[in-house]
């Protein structure tokens, strides 16, 4: 029997579904655990390190369970409980802050994979110079968010047209990018720590269907966390892929491992992808402790692979300890 501190983000004053989302996590986890017959306690992580840092060694915990997904708002400090955990040398679940910070900026992961020779769509910034193709579609991405938070259908712009200095300076979404719009399929690689190394689970592809025809197919936030949009309703997920399908998925998980060692990864993660036309994949984004609440699409892919939901909870904390 384990002493488990599950550690999340303090919310804000209007939390939106996909801010409360940590919390549906906390109460999932939180009950596998104590019918494992660990003892649990929760605490949040805030920007009061010395107090936070203080309450953990007064609960003194064997593990902590890290849920954290932005600390005071910002995804771009979402390495900081890692790295208080590391530096009070307790266990705790999922990637450490090295991969915590490397990922959440799709800049610099993109940059890494670069370097590594894993595909990824091109990007821009704002002061790159040349700039945008102006025959090619592109996605303007938040450099810091994740679960599609800031992305609309306009966020899909046209190369020719399109000019940063016209943009929006709002404070969640001022730090933005261009990548390359691959017009093609979806996929999501799901990875799990195993005693042998990550075990990666059925490949799921993400469906949009009756999408008209000039309605872009993409992962927006109303196809997350708006239950009453059209988005919500026709995005499905299969893991039903026809057999022509065998090689490239195969390519998708020797991609997907790599990103698992590049980024020094532990625990879970999943990795999303486009594939063109020409049928090659592109990495869009990779995702170190990701969405782990009952009906996300991680736990759908565990479950096609035969781990239920107690099974995954206990591989992850074993994995920390």
């Amino acid at each position: 029997m384990k002493n488990a501190l599950l550690l999340i983000n303090s919310l804000s004053d209007q939390p939106g579904n996909d801010e409360l989302d940590v919390l549906v996590q906390a109460d999932a986890v939180e009950k596998v655990l104590r019918e494992l017959g660990h003892t649990t306690r929760r605490a949040f992580f805030n920007l009061n390190i010395e107090i936070v840092k203080d309450l953990i060694e007064s609960i003194d915990p064997d593990v902590v369970f890290n849920l954290v997904e932005t600390v005071d708002g910002k995804g771009s400090l979402i390495h900081l409980p890692a790295s208080l955990l590391e530096s009070m040398q307790i266990p705790f679940t999922g990637s450490g802050s090295y991969a915590l910070m490397v990922t959440t900026d799709k800049v610099r992961t993109k940059q890494m994979m670069k370097l590594y020779g894993l595909p990824t769509p091109a990007w821009f910034l704002p002061a790159d110079e040349p700039g945008p193709d102006p025959h090619k579609q592109y996605i303007l991405k938040p450099v810091w968010e994740d679960g599609s938070a800031g992305i609309t259908d306009a966020s899909i712009v046209d190369g020719r047209r399109f000019d940063f200095r016209n943009f929006s300076t709002d404070r969640r979404t001022r730090d933005r990018f261009l990548e390359e719009y691959i017009d093609g399929r979806e996929f999501n690689i799901t990875l799990l720590a195993g005693s042998h190394g990550p075990e990666v689970m059925p490949v799921a592809e993400m469906l949009y269907v009756d999408y008209p025809e000039d309605k872009p197919k993409i992962l927006n936030y109303a196809s997350k966390w708006d239950s009453g949009s059209f988005e919500y309703g026709k995005t499905i997920r299969t893991f039903d892929l026809p057999e022509k399908d065998r090689t490239l998925v195969e390519r998708m998980k020797e991609i997907s491992l790599k990103c698992w060692d590049v980024f020094d990864m532990r625990g879970y993660m999943r990795v999303d992808f486009r594939v063109d036309r020409e049928n090659h994949p592109w990495v869009l984004e990779v995702n170190a402790n990701p969405c782990i609440a009952p009906d996300a699409g991680f736990v759908a892919a565990c479950s096609e692979g035969g781990i239920s939901y107690t099974m995954l909870i206990e591989r992850i904390l074993n994995n920390a300890i």
